[in-house]
């Protein structure tokens, strides 16, 4: 029990995934800024490795102001939320083994429901603020969500059936036994959909309708300041690890590779971390290759072209299998 408690807290737990999430978002700023032909971060720690950890405590410092007109519950709980439910999540990947630090038959549905939640969050925190702009945001965000919801869902359960397994841990073992990713194979075609999900999921550009500032100011997310806009930051940091080490899990076999006896934890979390880089490294190219889409773009893509690539892969699994 003792040990789970400090799995839980430091190593891979809270600690060490809070440390690893700032650590993505400087490969994502330093990836980004290469493709447009900037520096990028370079100040603050070597190579600028630090950029994150001090715009972290940055936030923390400036006021914190609370509208006068905004519910100020859902003002308060929802930055929380956030970042509760997104460390959650963070807690079923399969980091330092090939199962989680939470792991159960069918929790890659739990995982899938969390994602879901982050997003009602998001709607709750924009509407809370009780700001034109914000409220317009957060609409977005829940309309957004309507049409990537399915075809990411699909894509996960496509590679679910193949593997024969609902859990995250299962789908690992299950291409270990195979010696072969899931990504070799028809599931190519659930990664390509499962990239473009989740950058809606993360409000990424093509994707960032609800924050976008030429036209919302900074949508949802107009309002926060101080901790509370930490807080998201935060939440996004996570869920960049987050869908980053899913895909890493889910199609090219998380955790597994060749290892020593007695350094198994070891090499299993440097397995992980490379993996998640490589997904992260797709994200950041689809960010700096593309424009933004309008909403009613993003909805008209989501419904005419992934969801039936999505359903036809589902399809075409089960005849596989």
């Amino acid at each position: 029990m003792i040990e789970k408690i400090l799995a839980t807290i430091f190593f891979p737990g809270a600690v060490f995934l809070l440390a690893v999430s700032l650590f993505y978002e400087w490969v994502d700023r330093k990836l980004y800024a290469r493709f447009q032909n900037r520096v990028g971060p370079h100040l603050a720690g070597p190579f600028g490795l630090l950029q994150p950890v001090a715009d972290f405590i940055k936030l923390l410092s400036k006021e914190d102001i609370v509208p006068m007109a905004a519910d100020r519950l859902l003002f308060t709980l929802t930055p929380i939320l956030a970042s509760a439910l997104t460390l959650f999540a963070c807690m079923f990947l399969p980091i330092a083994g090939p199962t989680g630090i939470i792991s159960f038959k069918g929790d890659l549905i739990v995982v899938i429901a969390l994602l879901s939640i982050y997003t009602i969050t998001v709607y709750l925190a924009g509407e809370g603020s009780n700001n034109r702009f914000a409220s317009i945001g957060a609409e977005r965000a829940a309309l957004q969500l309507i049409g990537y919801e399915i075809p990411l869902t699909l894509s996960l359960l496509s590679a679910a059936i193949a593997a024969g397994s609902l859990s995250v841990g299962g789908i690992v073992e299950a291409q270990a036994e195979r010696g072969l990713w899931l990504i070799v194979g028809p599931q190519s075609i659930g990664f390509a959909i499962f990239v473009i999900s989740s950058q809606a999921e993360m409000k990424r550009i093509p994707f960032d309708i609800p924050e976008a500032e030429q036209e919302i100011v900074a949508g949802w997310e107009v309002e926060y300041s101080g901790r509370r806009l930490a807080l998201f930051r935060l939440s996004k940091d996570l869920e960049l690890i987050l869908l980053s080490g899913l895909g890493a899990a889910i199609f090219l076999g998380g955790p597994i590779g060749p290892v020593i006896p007695g350094l198994e934890p070891m090499l299993y979390t440097i397995y992980f971390i490379l993996k998640s880089l490589i997904v992260l490294a797709i994200f950041t190219l689809v960010r700096a290759l593309f424009a933004r889409l309008r909403i009613d773009q993003m909805e008209f893509f989501s419904w005419k072209y992934l969801m039936p690539l999505a359903v036809i892969l589902i399809i075409l699994t089960e005849v596989i299998v």
